[in-house]
C-alpha cells in the first residue's frame, strides 16, 4: 500500500553532507503495525516524515497506492495527508481553549452529523466519555494523548503515523496507548516510532535503525 524505494534524506552544510536517512527501502502493508525503533538520532523519525510526505526525499521516491509523491502537485500531497493519513506526535498539540470533543472535531474533514457521531464514539471507546466537555489542562497526560489519538482516527485514515507518542508517558500509560493503536490495526496501518523496544510487543514487523540506515528487520507472527 505504501512503498518507499531507496529513499534518502540529506542535509547539506557547506561542503558537508549528513544523511538523516540513507538508502532505505520500506513497505507498509495494509492493516499492519510496523514499528521503527532505534536510539536518538538513528533516523527513525526522519524516515516517518518521509514516508508520510511531511518531508520530501532527497533521493528515491515514496508511493501510496501506486501514486508517486514526486509526481503529485503539492496540493494533492497535502490532501493525501489530510484525508488518508492520521498523525500522532510526542506532544499532543491540543488546543487549550477547546473541549475534548471540539479538539477531536478539529481533525474532521467536515463538521457533519456523522463526523460528530464518530467523534462521540471514539471518545467513548477511548474511555474519555466523562471528560468530553473538559479542557486539556483538566486532563492527565495520558488522557490528552488519547484525545490526540481520537483526533488522528476521526477520518478513519488508511495509515496512522505515530512519532514517539509514548515518550512522555510512564510505561503503564504508554502500553495503554499502544493497545489503543494496535486495536485500530486491520482498519488501517500503523507506523509507530519509538526508542523503547518494549512498546513494540504488538507489532507485526519491527525495523531497527542506526545512523540513518536500516540495520535489521524482524517479522513477528501471531499479532494479526
Amino acid at each position: 500500500m505504501l512503498q518507499a524505494n531507496d529513499i534518502s534524506l540529506i542535509y547539506r552544510n557547506g561542503e558537508g553532507v549528513t544523511y538523516a536517512v540513507k538508502k532505505a527501502t520500506v513497505t507498509v502493508n495494509h492493516g499492519e503495525f510496523l514499528g521503527l525503533v532505534g536510539p536518538s538520532g538513528s533516523g527513525k523519525s526522519s524516515l516517518l516524515y518521509v514516508l508520510s510526505g511531511l518531508k520530501s526525499a532527497s533521493e528515491g521516491d515514496v508511493a501510496f497506492e501506486g501514486n508517486s509523491y514526486q509526481a503529485m502537485a503539492n496540493g494533492k500531497l497535502i490532501d493525501l495527508r489530510r484525508k488518508r493519513y492520521g498523525f500522532i506526535f510526542q506532544q499532543h498539540f491540543l488546543i487549550n481553549y477547546l473541549t475534548v470533543f471540539e479538539n477531536v472535531m478539529v481533525g474532521a474533514l467536515e463538521q457533519s452529523a456523522p463526523a460528530r457521531e464518530r467523534a462521540h464514539n471514539l471518545i467513548a471507546e477511548l474511555g474519555l466519555e466523562k471528560q468530553s466537555k473538559r479542557l486539556p489542562w483538566q486532563l492527565s497526560i495520558g488522557q490528552r494523548q488519547r484525545v490526540a489519538i481520537a483526533r488522528a482516527l476521526i477520518n478513519e485514515p488508511a495509515v496512522v503515523f505515530a512519532d514517539e507518542p509514548t515518550a512522555a508517558l510512564d510505561h503503564t500509560t504508554g502500553h495503554q496507548v499502544v493497545d489503543l493503536l494496535a486495536h485500530y490495526r486491520g482498519h488501517g496501518s500503523i507506523v509507530f516510532v519509538t526508542h523503547d523496544p518494549e512498546m513494540l510487543t504488538q507489532a507485526d514487523r519491527v525495523i531497527r535503525m542506526r545512523d540513518g540506515e536500516i540495520v535489521a528487520e524482524e517479522k513477528r507472527n501471531g499479532n494479526k
